[in-house]
């Protein structure tokens, strides 16, 4: 029995949601993030992209915090797929940022939702992306707090070599 029970475990935590990432970590800084948003945007004032910027990673550290999450993202979908947790999988990160931003003042950038894999349940990945204003949605950068525990990943979205994203308007963004 208690084989059992650990063999349901294990399979558990390898398929908890969300895709897999089979890369290195990329630890994103303000200063860095800034840049990014200034090569979406060459128009902002970099007063702007640095406020961004720092609210991005702020938000982003108050939603790890509000999770509870404080281990590897797998195995804190496990424990929100056992009901042990209640947030923290990839869609509650990329939904709440979306909130928040879309209650901000940033006049030169745009947020979006993305997705890659949708409807498929094990590999399905969510994601918040920010464009220049007026600008189409896959020209900006992934914003992605669940792919590194306690990190946020960014960069440009054509960039990204782990995830093909797609638009997600129906989800309830622009």
């Amino acid at each position: 029995m208690l084989r059992l029970l650990c063999s349901a475990i294990l399979v558990s935590f390898l398929f908890s949601g969300c895709a897999p990432v089979p890369q290195p970590q990329k630890r994103t800084d303000v200063a860095g993030l800034t840049q990014l948003l200034m090569q979406v945007n060459e128009d902002a004032p970099k007063a702007e992209a640095k406020r961004l910027a720092e609210d991005i990673i702020q938000e982003s550290a108050r939603l790890e915090k509000q999770f509870g999450r404080q281990s590897n993202p797998y195995w804190h979908n496990f424990l929100v797929n056992a009901g042990l947790k209640q947030k923290g999988l990839c869609y509650h990160y990329s939904d709440a940022l979306y909130r928040h931003f879309a209650q901000q003042h940033y006049p030169h950038f745009e947020f979006h939702l993305l997705g890659t894999h949708v409807g498929e349940y094990w590999q399905e990945h969510n994601a918040l992306a920010v464009s220049a204003a007026g600008q189409p949605v896959l020209s900006g950068i992934v914003i992605d707090p669940w792919r590194q525990a306690g990190s946020v990943y960014a960069s440009k979205i054509s960039e990204d070599r782990v995830y093909r994203w797609r638009h997600r308007p129906e989800r309830g963004c622009k």
